[in-house]
C-alpha cells in the first residue's frame, strides 16, 4: 500500500481513501506524528500541540480492526482529530489549559465533545495549545502563549501572531498536523486564528455544541467548535460534535435543532436570494483589507446574494462596561465550580488558589503578562449580585433585542457580513506595541483579547 500525502489533505479525501483501502487509520496516525515532530517539534517549532495521546497507534489500530469486520461508524472513522487543552479528556493527557498549576489534574470524565469524538471513530491525536486560560488572565496577554507550551507560532509567517486563543488548533490544522481540530471560543477565540491561519473556523450557537467538561470563561458566551480546512470539513466535524447533554442548562432550547449531518446541507445555490446585510461600521481599519472587501462582496452577489448596506448595530460602545461586568463574575463562578469538580485532591481547587500559585510561581507562569483578569474576577461576589445581574441584562438587550434581533428584523436580514479580525502586526511590532495605552474605542481588531475585557 502506497502512503497517501497528509500534506494539505482534507478531511473527506482522508474519508474517501480510508474508504477505499488507500491508506488506514494506523497510517494517518504515524504520518501525523511523524509531521509533528519535523514541524511543530523541530524545524520551524510551531509549538501548536502541546501533548501527543501515547494511546492514538493503539486506538488506530483497534478502529482499523472494527472497519474490517462490523464497518465504519461514521465520516470520523479514523480520522485523526486534535483538541485544545482546555478540553478535559479522562486519559493519559493532562487537561490545563496552558497552566502549570493544572498540571497532575485529573478530571472526573471525559468532555461531552470528547464523548462524541470518540463514539465518531475520531482518533483524539493530543491537545493543542493555547492562549493560556483561554485568554482569559491579562489584558496584556500574548495570544498563543501558555506557560505550559510556549508561544505557538503562525505557520505562514513565523514573526507574526497566530491569533487566540484557539492558536493551537488552527496552526495545527494550517500545517496539516491534523485532519482537523476543536476549539473553544468566548469572544472571537476560534473565528480570528482561524482567519490569521487560513482556515474555516465555527463558532456555533451557543447551546449547540455542549460545553460540560470545557474549562469555562462564560456561561453566557463560551462554546467548542470545529476547526479544518474546508468547509465541508467543518460541517461533517460539528455534526460529530453535536448530540442533547441535559448537563448543560443552555441545550435546553436548542439541543432540539441539532442535525448530525450539516454536510448534506452544503448547497452551492444556497445564498440565491438570501439577503446579507453589511454591517459598514466594522469596515475601515486598513487599507490593505479595504482592498480585499470589494471583490468578496462581489463574488457574494454572483453567487444571488442581495446586499444591504450599510446596516448598523446600535449601542455598542454601552456594551463595554456591562460586558466586562458579565465576564468577571462568569469566570470565577465557572472556574470555581470546574475546579471543585476535579476533587479535593486537585493540586487548585479554586480561583483563589490559582492566583496564589501563580504568585508563587511567578518566574514560570508570569515572565511575560500578569494577572490582572483573575484578580479583578476574585473581587466580585456571585451570580445572584444586582450588579451582575444588572450586566447580563443590559447585555442581552443591547447585544440581542434591541441589537441583532432588531437590525434582523428592520432590514429582513438573512445574516450579517463583517470583517474578523484586522491585519497583525509582526512578531518586533507586537513586542512594541504599547500595551498600557490601548484604546478599545480606536482597535482595528474585531476580537481583540484586551477589547473583550475593556
Amino acid at each position: 500500500m502506497d502512503t497517501v500525502d497528509i500534506e494539505e489533505r482534507s478531511l473527506s479525501d482522508m474519508r474517501a481513501d480510508l474508504d477505499a483501502g488507500r491508506t488506514t487509520a494506523q497510517q494517518l496516525v504515524t504520518q501525523y506524528l511523524e509531521r509533528i515532530e519535523r514541524l511543530d517539534r523541530h524545524g520551524p517549532c510551531l509549538a501548536s500541540v502541546i501533548e501527543l495521546n501515547p494511546d492514538a497507534l493503539a486506538i488506530s489500530r483497534t478502529l482499523d480492526e472494527e472497519c474490517k469486520s462490523s464497518g465504519v461508524r461514521g465520516p470520523l472513522h479514523g480520522i485523526p482529530v486534535l483538541i485544545k487543552d482546555n478540553i478535559a479528556t479522562r486519559d493519559r493527557m493532562a487537561t490545563t489549559a496552558g497552566s502549570l498549576a493544572l498540571v497532575g489534574s485529573t478530571p472526573p470524565e471525559d468532555a461531552f465533545v470528547v464523548q462524541r469524538l470518540r463514539a465518531a471513530g475520531a482518533v483524539i491525536l493530543g491537545k493543542t495549545n493555547l492562549s493560556e486560560w483561554a485568554n482569559g488572565r491579562s489584558l496584556q496577554s500574548s495570544s498563543g502563549w501558555s506557560a505550559r507550551g510556549g508561544l505557538t507560532r503562525n505557520p505562514y509567517v513565523l514573526d507574526r501572531s497566530a491569533s487566540g486563543s484557539s492558536s493551537g488548533s488552527a496552526v495545527a490544522v494550517a500545517a496539516s498536523l491534523c485532519a482537523a481540530a476543536v476549539g473553544t471560543e468566548t469572544d472571537g477565540s476560534i473565528v480570528s486564528p482561524a482567519s490569521v491561519c487560513g482556515v474555516v473556523g465555527l463558532k456555533p450557537t451557543v447551546g449547540l455544541i455542549s460545553r460540560r467538561g470545557v474549562i469555562p470563561i462564560s456561561r453566557s458566551l463560551d462554546t467548542p467548535g470545529p476547526m479544518a480546512r474546508n468547509v465541508r470539513d467543518c460541517a461533517l466535524l460539528l455534526g460529530a460534535l453535536t448530540g442533547a447533554d441535559p448537563r448543560d442548562a443552555a441545550m435546553r432550547d436548542v439541543a432540539a435543532h441539532a442535525v448530525h449531518d450539516y454536510a448534506a446541507a452544503l448547497d452551492a445555490d444556497a445564498l440565491r436570494g438570501a439577503r446579507l446585510g453589511i454591517a459598514r461600521q466594522f469596515f475601515g481599519f486598513h487599507d490593505l483589507l479595504e482592498q480585499a472587501y470589494p471583490p468578496m462582496l462581489a463574488a457574494l452577489e454572483r453567487a444571488g446574494a442581495v446586499l444591504v448596506a450599510p446596516v448598523t448595530l446600535p449601542d455598542l460602545d454601552k456594551l463595554r462596561a456591562p460586558k466586562r461586568t458579565l465576564l468577571l463574575y462568569e469566570m470565577k463562578a465557572g472556574l470555581n465550580a470546574y475546579l471543585q469538580g476535579l476533587g479535593p485532591d486537585a493540586p487548585v481547587t479554586s480561583l483563589a488558589d490559582i492566583i496564589a500559585f501563580n504568585q508563587r510561581n511567578a518566574a514560570r507562569e508570569m515572565p511575560w503578562f500578569s494577572q490582572d483578569i483573575f484578580l479583578m474576577a476574585q473581587a466580585k461576589g456571585d451570580l445572584s449580585d444586582a450588579e451582575y445581574l444588572e450586566a447580563h441584562a443590559t447585555c442581552r438587550r443591547i447585544a440581542r433585542t434591541e441589537g441583532i434581533e432588531a437590525v434582523m428584523r428592520e432590514h429582513r436580514l438573512d445574516a450579517l457580513v463583517a470583517p474578523t479580525t484586522g491585519i497583525l502586526p509582526s512578531g518586533a511590532a507586537l513586542r512594541q506595541l504599547p500595551r498600557p495605552a490601548h484604546r478599545a474605542s480606536a482597535c482595528p481588531l474585531v476580537t481583540c483579547t484586551a477589547c473583550r475585557w475593556a
